[in-house]
């Protein structure tokens, strides 16, 4: 039995939507999604807040790997980790909505705690 959730796509465009919607969270602080998406991005979110914590070259390049856009890294480093520099995970929050209008999914907001 598997893990993770497959969300219905191969792994390559499963990895493509969820490096972007992780790049998207740490750019805006929160996104709205469905409530698998959303329990799928945090865990790959909070392992790059923790990556941001130790400003090493090697961490830098490694977060640049998964994050879509490089101004974003550069913001997790500068700004995002080191806000949660004292806390030992728990780095995003998932609040559910109720379902969608037009296919009733379920809905969540994934936020950063601050």
């Amino acid at each position: 039995m598997s893990t993770y959730r497959k969300l219905g796509k191969t792994t390559d465009a499963r990895m493509a939507m969820l490096r972007q919607q992780v790049t998207d969270l740490l750019d805006n602080g929160r996104m709205e999604t469905t409530i698998t998406r959303a329990k799928e991005i945090g865990p790959l979110a909070e392992k790059m807040i923790t990556l941001g914590k130790n400003k090493s070259l090697a961490n830098y390049r490694s977060a640049l790997s998964f994050i879509t856009r490089e101004d974003v890294a550069k913001k997790l480093f500068d700004e995002i980790a080191p806000s949660y520099a004292e806390r030992n995970g728990g780095y995003t929050r998932i609040y559910r909505l109720g379902p969608r209008r037009g296919d009733a999914a379920e809905m969540a907001v994934i936020e950063l705690v601050k």
